[in-house]
C-alpha cells in the first residue's frame, strides 16, 4: 500500500472529512502542539515542511480542506493531485463515518480503482467515553478499515493530543518516508500563505503564520 517517492521531491497529504470532525485541529496539534477550542470553518489551507529522509530532502505538503465541499470540481482536482489521504471522522458522529466511506469510494474512482492508494482513516475525539457521546466502537471500525478497505486506522484526540503524531506516522510509513519525527523536522514546520509575502512592506507581527 506504500507509495514510492524516491523520484519525487514533493509529497502531498490531504485531509478530508465532514465539517467539524477536527481535521484542522489534528493538523494544528501536530504542527504547533496546541488546540483551539473555538471552531472556525476552514476554506483551504496548505502547510509545508522540509523533510530530511537521510538520503535527501523532500517537501512535505499537508492540505487542510473544507468539509462543506462547495466546489466539487476543486475537490476532484485536489484528490487527483495528492499522494496520500487522511479521512477523518468523529467518534460521536456516525454520519461523519458514512462521509468517510463516500470519500474513500470517490478517491478510488478518481485514482483509477487503485486499492494501493495510501489512505489512513482517523477517528478523532478518541478521548470521549460512551457517557460523553461516543457512538462508534473502535474494534468494529478498525476491522472494517484494515481488513476490508486495506487502509491504516488510527484513533486520536486533537483536544488532548493523544496519538496525534501517530496519524502522521501512519501516513509517512505509507509513502515510504521515515516515520521518526525528529526535533529538527519540527523546527522546519511552516504554514504556506495563499499569497506570497514577498515584496510586501515590513509589518509588525508575531511569529505565527497560521491562517484563520
Amino acid at each position: 500500500m506504500s507509495l514510492a517517492v524516491c523520484g519525487s521531491s514533493t509529497v502531498r497529504l490531504v485531509f478530508l472529512g465532514a465539517a467539524g470532525v477536527g481535521k484542522t485541529s489534528l493538523i494544528l496539534r501536530f504542527l504547533h502542539d496546541r488546540f483551539e477550542h473555538k471552531y472556525t470553518r476552514t476554506v483551504e489551507e496548505l502547510h509545508a515542511l522540509e523533510y530530511d529522509t537521510g538520503a535527501g530532502k523532500v517537501r512535505l505538503e499537508i492540505l487542510d480542506t473544507s468539509g462543506s465541499y462547495s466546489f466539487p470540481a476543486m475537490r476532484e482536482l485536489c484528490i487527483r493531485h495528492s499522494d496520500a489521504f487522511v479521512l477523518v471522522y468523529a467518534v460521536d458522529d456516525p454520519g461523519s463515518l458514512e462521509e468517510v466511506r463516500r470519500l474513500r469510494e470517490e478517491i478510488l474512482e478518481l485514482k483509477g480503482g487503485k486499492c494501493s492508494t495510501p489512505i489512513t482513516v482517523v477517528g478523532n475525539k478518541a478521548d470521549l467515553m460512551e457517557c460523553e457521546g461516543r457512538a462508534l466502537p473502535t474494534a468494529e471500525i478498525m476491522a472494517m478499515v484494515e481488513l476490508e478497505w486495506n487502509a491504516s486506522f488510527v484513533e486520536a484526540s486533537a483536544r488532548t493530543g493523544e496519538n496525534a503524531v501517530g496519524v502522521f506516522r501512519a501516513l509517512l510509513q505509507q509513502v515510504n518516508l521515515p516515520s521518526q519525527l525528529s526535533p529538527a523536522l519540527r523546527r522546519r514546520r511552516e504554514t504556506v500563505p495563499r499569497e506570497s509575502p514577498k515584496k510586501r512592506p515590513p509589518l509588525k507581527k508575531n511569529n505565527s503564520c497560521i491562517l484563520s
